[in-house]
């Protein structure tokens, strides 16, 4: 990518944003940023007890993250968040509003799989079909969706391909 866009990893839990994030990164040259490190402890503490999230507890997240993004406005970078819904995309934009985003989509047998082979991760399985039912796919924001089937550098490469698309 010519210009060094922020780039969203977005999808569902699962989906492997904390994998395909920072090797999207690497492949662009620019640093990652984990979502989930910008949670408060509080929803770390109400996700681990199988508890979604609501709005006012999405805010303070989505507006770190988004401090973020607008901290890298023209020097790039890529981080995750689930950016579920279109507000929290919105939200997410009025912050940075050059941010691009990359959905992670797949099946839900395959997500679900994923999920169930992963360790030490405070998102329990059970909150797979909240996050299904919660998600607001693409509209007319900037992005593209990449299938989350095959190896996390395929991934990658489709992912690579699909901004280097949008950019063009």
């Amino acid at each position: 990518m010519s210009t060094p866009h922020v780039v969203v990893v977005m999808g569902v839990t699962g989906t492997g944003k904390t994998t395909i994030g920072p090797l999207l990164a690497a492949a662009l040259g620019v640093p990652y940023a984990e979502g989930d490190d910008f949670h408060p402890p509080a929803n770390i503490a109400k996700m681990s007890a199988g508890t979604p999230l609501d709005d006012a507890d999405r805010r303070p997240w989505l507006d770190a993250i988004g401090q973020w993004a607008h901290g890298r406005a023209g020097l790039g970078g890529v981080v995750s968040s689930s950016a579920l819904k279109r507000v929290y995309r919105d939200r997410l934009r009025a912050a940075a509003p050059g941010a691009v985003f990359l959905h992670l989509t797949g099946d839900r047998a395959l997500v679900e799989q994923r999920m169930s082979e992963r360790k030490g991760h405070f998102m329990p399985a059970a909150l797979l079909d909240s996050q299904f039912a919660t998600l607001q796919p693409l509209g007319d924001e900037a992005g593209v969706a990449v299938d989350v089937s095959g190896t996390p550098e395929e991934i990658t490469e489709r992912a690579v391909a699909a901004l280097r698309r949008l950019e063009s």
